[in-house]
């Protein structure tokens, strides 16, 4: 929490005529939380009790907007002064908001400063300002890849001249500022600096955004298929995904996401436009070429120059990113390493640069250390006082071109940032992890690393099988344990209890495999994350809205399992412990059950409620999250299975069955687990990322770790719920050479 927080919370208090007795009534909170906040002995707000505080204030629209920045750690916007002498001020009577815009301007806000948390995050992992960002500069792009300045200008044609687009990174939103259209494409080759362009331009933005402005959003535009998909439904689905809490009811019965994208609330900084499937790069252009939201666009140049050579993005100007020189090289190189007696191990390697750029070795190394990508694995391989020489880098008998250097860097870089003794992770053993990471994103077309994809690259008969064995396994040899351990107490055959029972549910086995076949024709191919929490309230709206159908559900899913028992009773085997049900027993009995089951679960749909926007989530958060949902609600599914199947062998019997009590309060949940394993995202996971792919040996058992780790390295980085390699050309350097 910063000072400007404290201070400005008690002046508006205190300007309210409020004592903090009388604010704590108005908002709820605890006497105690206010003087700890007004103090400064409190540790940062959560955003709803900033926002309870706002409530109770009474504070105006712009007010309340200054209040929630100052909150979340960033500077007021400061109003210009006005050139020239003051004029009369018109008083403008200032409409109050409406539930809709209130309701918008929460969830922007809250939004904004999700994205804010995360890219600062960001940053620090790629040691971006370790010891200052490498200058990032360029020019105003060709007119051939621009549209007229009069649709950029807004002005009639012929009144447009050209704006002054030149700059440097501080200047971004400066720059984009001066753009009417708001429209503005970023051109720059492999590794200039794009990305980091467009992270910045987000922040800088976020740092002076007022509550009525739309929200910057980073998003990686490769994942976009304009085939099949709108571009306002992709974004909708892209923010969904990052930010699950704007899955929250919003106006006309939509999501939050989706109101915001219609109300243009949302700035979309879309990055990796060359990096789009082959061939989809023209109907992308047209797409976007259909709204006139305002966006920032990053492609390299020649992707983007095929495209719009026929015709640019409309209303756009664009900018290309200029060269890292020599100079830049000096100032940055040597402050990344330590000084010793006779300089640092740079200043060899950079005079060679600076006093010999005619020989070979110079031209090769100069041309290689032109853009902020390789700088920063060459910084990483060579900037260790302890490693290699850099000067090995003007070698030429060993690198005769700057391809060679190239693939030299990315080659060491892995092998360098996992040299740490006390590292956990073998070098060699995680460059054949993250090969196989490259190669699984690879065959997926796409740079995101979901967490719920993993496995979803193997063979559909494969897959099935997989979930099919280990869920089988589990209730199989559970159910013959337990039913092993009762006839051993009872002093009957044990082991044929155990070979028998076990055998049984082994069935089960091929069960949930052929449900999880279909389960991935209708999902293509993976099954997504759901986007509740569990809380003991403000379920309501989901109970209401899932009960019906996951009833309905239940009741179809045990007509199917009460056709499957009736045969089985009608060949004289006892199903499920009925005996003499026949067909018309087997078909009650499973159906009664089905329909409990699905009732059951529609119940616990009470405790779901949409996941809190202002928390953070990446993907260790959403895995967490989906993790307790399947957990709960699949073992309390499990547990109204074994309840309800205790009472029809009750019925059936006439009595009550100390065993069957013991075996259905038991296996029930251990049965319902097994189900949610086998059709959900996080079971998906637990199957292939925890068990299979690690038993194969192409990931480590830790992979939640693993990932997290190669993130602090800066090998991943975190996007949102997924993550992604550093850079594309070192996840196809992995997938071509691991």
């Amino acid at each position: 929490m910063t000072v400007q927080f404290t201070a400005l919370l008690r002046r508006l208090r205190r300007e309210a005529g409020l004592t903090q007795e009388h604010l704590a009534e108005r908002t709820g909170l605890a006497v105690r939380t206010i003087g700890r906040l007004e103090s400064g002995a409190s540790a940062n707000p959560q955003l709803d009790t900033v926002r309870l505080l706002a409530d109770g204030l009474g504070l105006e629209p712009d007010v309340r907007a200054t209040f929630l920045t100052v909150a979340g750690g960033q500077e007021p916007v400061e109003p210009e002064e006005p050139d020239g002498p003051a004029g009369p001020v018109e008083v403008v009577e200032r409409r109050p908001e409406s539930a809709l815009e209130r309701l918008l301007a929460d969830a922007a806000d809250d939004l904004a400063h999700a994205v804010h948390a995360r890219l600062k995050k960001e940053e620090e992992l790629r040691r971006i300002h370790d010891p200052f960002p490498l200058p990032v500069r360029w020019q105003p792009a060709p007119d051939g890849v621009m549209d007229q300045w009069a649709n950029i200008r807004r002005v009639p044609h012929g009144e447009a001249a050209p704006l002054d687009l030149a700059g440097r990174l501080p200047e971004i939103v400066e720059i984009y500022r001066r753009i009417p259209s708001g429209r503005l494409v970023v051109l720059g080759r492999a590794g200039s600096g794009k990305s980091v362009l467009a992270a910045r331009f987000v922040l800088d933005l976020l740092r002076t955004r007022g509550r009525c402005d739309a929200v910057p959003v980073a998003l990686g535009i490769a994942s976009w298929n304009p085939t099949t998909t709108t571009f306002r439904d992709w974004l909708v689905g892209q923010l969904l995904r990052d930010h699950p809490g704007l899955a929250a009811r919003g106006p006309n019965r939509s999501n939050l996401a989706t109101a915001l994208v219609d109300a243009d609330r949302i700035l979309p900084v879309l990055d990796g436009f060359d990096e789009l499937a082959v061939g989809q790069h023209r109907r992308a252009l047209d797409a976007l070429n259909t709204t006139d939201l305002p966006l920032l666009l990053t492609s390299r140049p020649g992707e983007y120059r095929d495209v719009a050579s026929v015709d640019a993005l409309t209303a756009a100007a664009a900018i290309r990113l200029t060269d890292l020189v020599v100079a830049d090289l000096v100032d940055y190189l040597p402050r990344t390493t330590r000084r010793g007696a006779g300089g640092t191990v740079w200043d060899p390697v950079l005079a060679q640069l600076r006093d010999h750029p005619e020989r070979p070795a110079s031209t090769n190394l100069r041309t290689v250390l032109t853009t902020p990508l390789m700088v920063g694995l060459a910084r990483a391989v060579y900037s260790d006082a302890t490693g290699p020489d850099p000067a090995e880098l003007l070698d030429t008998t060993r690198f005769g071109s700057q391809h060679e250097i190239e693939d030299h860097l990315l080659s060491r870089f892995i092998p360098t940032v996992y040299l740490d003794q006390r590292s956990r992770w073998d070098a060699g053993r995680a460059r054949a992890w993250l090969g196989y990471l490259a190669r699984h994103l690879d065959r997926l077309g796409t740079h995101d690393l979901a967490w719920w994809r993993l496995g979803v690259t193997m063979r559909r008969r494969t897959r099935m099988t997989v979930v099919g064995l280990v869920c089988g396994l589990a209730v199989g040899l559970s159910t013959g344990a337990m039913t092993w351990l009762v006839e051993a107490l009872n002093g009957g055959s044990g082991l044929a209890a155990l070979l028998t029972t076990g055998g049984y549910w082994l069935g089960f086995g091929l069960a949930t495999g052929l449900a999880h076949g279909v389960g991935i024709t209708l999902g293509s191919g993976a099954f997504e994350p759901s986007r509740v929490q569990l809380r003991a309230s403000g379920g309501s709206r989901h109970l209401r809205a899932r009960f019906g159908p996951r009833a309905l559900i239940g009741l179809g899913g045990g007509v199917g399992l009460g056709l499957v028992l009736g045969l089985v009773g009608a060949a004289g085997i006892p199903p499920m412990g009925l005996p003499g049900a026949g067909f018309l027993g087997g078909l009650a009995a499973g159906t009664a059950l089905g329909t409990l089951a699905g009732l059951g679960w529609g119940l616990l749909a009470g405790l779901e409620t949409t996941v809190d926007l202002t928390s953070a989530v990446g993907p260790a958060d959403t895995l967490r999250t989906n993790r307790l949902v399947v957990v709960v609600e699949f073992l309390g599914l499990g547990l109204v299975l074994g309840l309800a199947h205790l009472l029809m062998t009750t019925l059936t019997l006439g009595y009550l069955f100390p065993t069957g009590l013991v075996l259905d309060l038991v296996l029930g949940p251990v049965i319902g687990l097994a189900i949610g394993i086998g059709m959900t995202a996080w079971g998906q996971w637990l199957i292939f990322a925890r068990i299979w792919l690690p038993l194969t040996g192409r990931l480590p058992w830790s992979v939640a770790a693993f990932l997290d780790d190669a993130c602090r390295r800066g090998v991943l980085r975190q996007v949102g719920a997924v993550y992604q390699f550093r850079h594309a050309r070192l996840q196809a350097h992995l997938a071509n050479t691991a």
